[in-house]
């Protein structure tokens, strides 16, 4: 049996759907904002907060190894109710907060294995979500595009820099923005607003870096492209996205392909 431990975004509907074709049996924690999983069976939705209910279901369901997907908004910890397994574990907890979110979820993954389950990662049976290494659409990243990356792939990788997380927006050798904890939509949308302020667009330039830190763990914590991405880059104005090769979970990837083809703007995976 495999728990499933899902928060938002269409992520976990996916790895559902596949383990149903596969005939796999697993249970859902449903840890989503809109419980988006309340419909399927052997579902359970719990709060951000029941760390110990969570486990006792797993165990009880004899699950021995677990799936992490989906978005999770950090605790407002003055609002949240705790069980006592989470309020044992909360001043580590807000302890990583501050470091992070890879520290976070660093830190409860390795909660979850001390309890003894395995943790596999997010893409095990949906291998069709990520992207082999190269060049995935018509238009090819130019020697511009290639500088920027280089810049944006420093700050990214640069572990001092504790509010840059897995998205960054370089426009012609100048960093216009960084993602924090609101992610990478709230990101994009500062972003078309900056540029419209500073730059005259009359073609495409810079590039959307979507790449996970070198501190995050490749298994509960892959950045995420999908649809939404692509339209909101084709709006600012700029010329490629690019991801880390088989790191990198792309939702949609033949229709964002194809929107990309029609906008000239390049995916390319390093």
């Amino acid at each position: 049996m495999i728990g499933l431990v899902l928060g938002d975004t269409h992520i976990g509907e996916l790895i559902v759907k596949k383990l149903k074709s596969l005939k796999i049996n697993f249970i859902i924690i449903d840890i989503s904002k809109r419980k988006l999983f309340k419909k399927n069976k052997k579902s359970f939705q719990l709060s951000i907060g029941q760390l110990g209910k969570c486990i006792s279901i797993l165990k009880s369901n004899r699950c021995k190894k677990l799936i992490f997907a989906g978005r999770v908004d950090r605790p407002n910890f003055s609002n949240t109710k705790f069980d006592f397994k989470a309020i044992y574990h909360l001043p580590k907890i807000i302890k990583e907060t501050k470091k992070g979110d890879a520290y976070i979820i660093k830190f409860i993954t390795n909660l979850f294995i001390k309890e003894g389950f395995k943790i596999i990662s997010q893409t095990f049976f949906n291998t069709e979500l990520v992207l082999r290494k190269g060049n995935h659409t018509k238009t090819k990243p130019n020697i511009e595009n290639k500088t920027d990356i280089i810049i944006g792939k420093k700050i990214i990788n640069n572990l001092k820099n504790k509010n840059v997380s897995q998205g960054i927006v370089v426009i012609k050798k100048k960093v216009i923005i960084s993602e924090d904890f609101k992610g990478t939509d709230a990101m994009l949308t500062k972003a078309q607003k900056i540029v419209k302020k500073i730059y005259s667009r009359k073609k495409r330039s810079g590039i959307l870096l979507k790449l996970p830190k070198p501190n995050q763990d490749m298994r509960t914590d892959l950045p995420t492209v999908g649809l939404k991405t692509i339209k909101k880059c084709v709006k600012i104005g700029l010329r490629g996205i690019v991801v880390k090769s088989k790191y990198n979970i792309f939702i949609d990837k033949s229709k964002c392909i194809n929107l990309a083809n029609k906008n000239n703007i390049f995916i390319y995976a390093i």
